[in-house]
C-alpha cells in the first residue's frame, strides 16, 4: 500500500499546500479519502491513469474535502469516458449527485452515470483490493472516519472530527494499526495523548488538515515521547508513505 498526500492543508490552501486530498495505491489501483484539491491534474502531472482511480471517499461534504470531485467527475465525463469510478457520499447522495451533474450540464456537458453509494456506518466499499469501513464523527451531520483495509495492513483516516474524545473511532484500536491519519485542524494536537497513549496497536500517527501557523503546528516529538516513542509526523503535500 502507497499513500501519497496531494492536498493536507486546513481550510482554505496556504503555499504550497493544497487542501485536503489522499491518494491510495494498491497495486494497479487507485483510491481517493477526499478530494478538496485538483486531484485530477496531479493525477496527471504524475502520469497516473484517470481509469485506474476505482474509489472516490468523501468523509464530509466541506468544499476543502469535495470540491475537487466536480472537475474530476466532468473530465471523466467526457475525455477519460473508460474511468468508472465509485463515488462515496454522504447521504442524502441524490442532492451531491444532482448538484454535480447540474454544474457539469452548465459546462455543455452531460454526467456519466456514475455509480454513486451512500456512506454510512459500517462497510461502505469492498472489491479485491480493499475495504473500506465508515465509523460516524461528530464535526457535522454526515461526517466519517474510514478504515482502510488492504494487503493485510489497516491505516485510519479520521477525516474531521467534534474532537478525539469525543469520537475518534477507539474501537480500530483492537487490531494493529499500521497508521492513523489524524486532522489536527479544529484543535491541538496533544488532544489526542489521552485517547491513544498505552494503545500499543497503534504503530504510527500523521497528523493532515493543519495549519502552519507556529502556534498551531502539533509538537509531534511531545506526542511521540508521550505515545510511547512511536513515529509521530506532520505530512506535506506530495509526502508519499509505503506500508
Amino acid at each position: 500500500m502507497r499513500i501519497v498526500f496531494f492536498g493536507t492543508s486546513h481550510g482554505v490552501p496556504e503555499p504550497n499546500r493544497r487542501c485536503s486530498s489522499t491518494l491510495i495505491e494498491i497495486g494497479e489501483r487507485r483510491y481517493f479519502v477526499d478530494m478538496g484539491t485538483q486531484s485530477i491534474e496531479q493525477l496527471i502531472s504524475r502520469r497516473i491513469p484517470v481509469e485506474s482511480v476505482k474509489g472516490v471517499f468523501i468523509t464530509h461534504m466541506h468544499g476543502d474535502h469535495a470540491n475537487g470531485l466536480v472537475s474530476f467527475l466532468d473530465l471523466c465525463s467526457w475525455y477519460f469516458r473508460t474511468a468508472d469510478p465509485v463515488v462515496c457520499l454522504p447521504e442524502p447522495v441524490e442532492m451531491a449527485r444532482d448538484t454535480i451533474a447540474a454544474w457539469i450540464k452548465c459546462n455543455h456537458a452531460e454526467m456519466r452515470p456514475f455509480r454513486f453509494l451512500p456512506v454510512k456506518e459500517g462497510v461502505v466499499y469492498e472489491d479485491e483490493a480493499i475495504r473500506v469501513t465508515a465509523y460516524p464523527t461528530r464535526h457535522l451531520e454526515g461526517s466519517h472516519a474510514f478504515l482502510i483495509e488492504a494487503e493485510g495492513k489497516r491505516v485510519l483516516f479520521t477525516g474531521d472530527l467534534g474532537g478525539p474524545s469525543i469520537d475518534f473511532p477507539v474501537q480500530v484500536l483492537d487490531q494493529p494499526l499500521e497508521l492513523a491519519v489524524c486532522e489536527c485542524a479544529h484543535f491541538q494536537g496533544m488532544t489526542y495523548v489521552p485517547v491513544l497513549e498505552g494503545k500499543t496497536t497503534l504503530k504510527q500517527m500523521c497528523f493532515n488538515h493543519y495549519t502552519t501557523n507556529a502556534t498551531l503546528v502539533p509538537p509531534t516529538e511531545e506526542i511521540s515521547k508521550a505515545l510511547g516513542d512511536i513515529p509521530v509526523f506532520c505530512a506535506t503535500d506530495g509526502m508519499e508513505i509505503v506500508l
